[in-house]
């Protein structure tokens, strides 16, 4: 039999979709060429937003009309944050919960006996354990995501995912190392460490995620490490000192500010201040040459004022990230941010987005500016139509170059001559 997965939302939802394609394809079942036209289709849901919740459900719908003797599989964050909402669910075959992933293939091969609906989700509870499955390669990646963390204890006002997620949760560091040496031995030459709640690894254990970054630069043919999304407070200074005598680590650091405003961040019950944010910063700046601050900025949460708004929006400014992703503020069932009575109009969120959005583009243009005429290391990935192979230089910059041959997995010196849209053109140098 075939099987296809669909993939909603964030990395660590790309890690886990490549896991249960692993697991399908070790118990026999074969990827189709036709994603559509599967024996068994598998929806990796996200959940973060109530659009994400729309789409799934969209698309349960278009598969179930088009190909109604297929299989059809719901996992991840959606069914877990809300496993009593099976009307919305009714199309869907088996329903499985985010920590049952390993029982896949065994939930199909039971539906296939009888053909009726199962719904299996598991609440997870302090004690709950880490899944420890590995990948082994990605399909037609450079680079690996190697999720290293589950869970969040955070409960920011606006955020389902610790209800879909659980508690924090780590990989140990010895099934790391084996994973990374599997991924190395496949070629890999990039590891980029996810996770939910990525700068909580290892705390449950009194580890750091400093200890999973250096077992990670240890590991022989992997030639660099980056990481995933982080939550700010944690990178310290003894952290951005460790982190900073690693050759191979990527001075890339997304660091999520959902706002700029002090008020705004205690409504949403984010643990820092502006203040400190920029501290952080600050911090990162002057260890680590050339690094890029990247982030994601939320508009119009509930209680947002004008002033507020605009305290946000000089903060950015301020800091003037290499990229920000801007979005409005979306109300999920089950916060303490969806019960507020002071929401913000739709229309007056779509207009502080674009003023936002136009700001951080502004950003990103000066930040494309200032990494001319430097000469960086680049890892191509990829040719396109026109004879330039793209990639990306340590700081996550995207590069392309004019020339021939097969660059797939090649780190070359070049020089950053011009910046085309959104992208830098440059040239390979003889040093």
């Amino acid at each position: 039999m075939t099987f296809s997965i669909f993939n909603f939302g964030c990395k660590v939802n790309q890690y886990e979709s490549q896991l249960m394609s692993d697991l399908m394809v070790k118990n026999g079942y074969e990827q189709a060429a036709d994603k559509e036209s599967a024996d068994i289709l598998i929806i990796n849901s996200c959940t973060v937003t109530a659009v994400s919740d729309n789409k799934v459900l969209k698309l349960i719908r278009h598969l179930r009309r088009n190909n109604p003797e297929a299989v059809i599989v719901l996992t991840g964050c959606m069914p877990q944050a809300y496993p009593d909402s099976t009307a919305e669910f009714e199309q869907a075959d088996i329903v499985l919960g985010n920590s049952l992933r390993a029982e896949l293939p065994h939930e199909i091969e039971r539906f296939l006996v009888d053909r009726e609906q199962i719904i299996n989700v598991h609440k997870y509870t302090k004690n709950s354990d880490f899944e420890v499955l590995s990948v082994e390669k990605f399909e037609e990646r450079t680079r690996a995501f190697v999720k290293i963390e589950d869970g969040c204890h955070r409960y920011c006002s606006y955020c389902i995912i610790p209800y879909a997620r659980g508690p924090v949760r780590s990989k140990p560091l010895d099934v790391l190392e084996k994973e990374l040496k599997t991924l190395a031995s496949h070629g890999y030459k990039e590891i980029v460490l996810v996770g939910i709640n990525l700068s909580a690894y290892g705390q449950e254990r009194g580890e750091h995620l400093c200890d999973a970054v250096e077992c990670a630069c240890s590991i022989d043919g992997i030639e660099r490490v980056r990481l995933g999304s982080l939550e700010p407070e944690r990178m310290d200074k003894e952290s951005i000192e460790r982190l900073s005598k690693l050759p191979k680590f990527c001075p890339q650091f997304h660091l999520s500010l959902q706002s700029g405003c002090t008020e705004t961040l205690k409504r949403m019950n984010r643990h820092y201040t502006a203040d400190e944010y920029e501290r952080i910063v600050n911090d990162l700046r002057s260890t680590f040459d050339n690094c890029s601050i990247t982030t994601d900025v939320m508009v119009g949460f509930a209680g947002e004022t004008p002033e507020e708004f605009n305290a946000s929006l000089e903060f950015v400014k301020k800091i003037g990230f290499a990229k920000t992703h801007v979005f409005p503020y979306s109300q999920r069932e089950g916060t303490v941010a969806a019960k507020r009575p002071d929401q913000i109009d739709n229309s007056e969120k779509s207009r502080r987005s674009k003023i936002m959005i136009e700001a951080a583009n502004e950003c990103r243009r000066e930040f494309m500016k200032s990494q001319l005429g430097r000469v960086e290391p680049v890892l191509f990935e990829q040719p396109d139509n026109e004879g330039y192979w793209h990639g990306y230089t340590m700081n996550y910059t995207p590069v392309k170059v004019k020339c021939d041959g097969e660059f797939n997995g090649v780190i070359g010196k070049t020089e950053l001559i011009s910046v085309e849209n959104d992208t830098l053109i440059g040239k390979f140098t003889a040093n």
